[in-house]
């Protein structure tokens, strides 16, 4: 009875050791729980060179997001700064009315 317990109490230490080397990429099934493909769960070359692939794409698809996440905040810089170039130049154009409105003023007073 008490090797019975002592086998029953190794064995999940036995399978931990298996998952443990089965973590490069391409070496066969992934850890969530699902299967990576054929290719990739019989693993060697192929699964790897599979694995390399995935990453590859991965690692473009946020590349090209990125690019287009900076041209949009670029594009949205510069559309506020035509816009406060805009307001400057309102601010400006009002003030110089202001100046002749009180110009005018200031000679009807006499």
């Amino acid at each position: 009875m008490a090797l019975r317990l002592t086998t029953k109490v190794f064995q999940p230490m036995r399978i931990l050791g298996v998952r443990a080397m089965s973590g490069d990429m391409g070496s066969g099934a992934g850890k969530g729980g699902g299967s990576g493909g054929s290719i990739r769960d019989a693993g060697g070359s192929f699964g790897k060179m599979e694995a390399a692939h995935e990453e590859q794409y991965f690692r473009k698809l946020r590349d090209e997001q990125l690019k287009a996440f900076k041209k949009n905040v670029d594009e949205q810089k510069d559309f506020h700064e035509d816009e406060i170039r805009k307001h400057q130049e309102a601010i400006a154009r009002h003030k110089k009315q202001l100046t002749k409105l009180d110009e005018v003023d200031g000679s009807d007073s006499n």
